[in-house]
């Protein structure tokens, strides 16, 4: 009985605490943690000089180097399976239209594509917000099963 007791006001402790923790970190606190930021988007024009896949660790995925006049930025785009998925691959020398996010890492400055456009197609990486398209498509696949 005293077992029952203690293990009821252990759980009641436990959701309690949670329940008076989960405000402090208010409103915006799932946003705060992802990098993509809408209010800092941006659009480049210009020619890859380098393509690169990462991986491991967050940034992990295809990237590549756009020179966009006289800037060179580094761009993240996503998982490579899905973006071979879609029907795309990118080559130095391509030349592509990127939107993005722009944020800065340690001294480097990057752009989170959101959609690249290259030869007139595009490709739709994450919604306006930021999620990205790939973000649960493993569960809808099983589902579908």
């Amino acid at each position: 009985m005293r077992i029952r007791i203690t293990s009821a006001s252990l759980a009641a402790s436990v959701f309690l605490l949670s329940a008076a923790l989960a405000p402090a970190q208010g409103p915006h606190a799932a946003k705060d943690m992802r990098m993509y930021d809408p209010a800092t988007e941006t659009t480049l024009k210009g020619t890859i000089e380098a393509v690169s896949e990462q991986a491991r660790g967050q940034m992990m995925g295809t990237h590549f180097t756009i020179k966009a006049g006289d800037k060179t930025r580094e761009v993240m785009l996503g998982p490579t399976k899905f973006i071979t998925g879609k029907g795309f691959a990118f080559a130095k020398g391509d030349v592509v239209e990127v939107t993005g996010s722009k944020i800065t890492m340690g001294a480097i400055d990057f752009v989170i594509a959101r959609e690249v456009v290259k030869d007139g197609k595009t490709l739709t990486l994450r919604d306006k917000t930021g999620t990205p398209q790939w973000a649960g498509s493993g569960m809808r696949r099983r589902r579908a099963k």
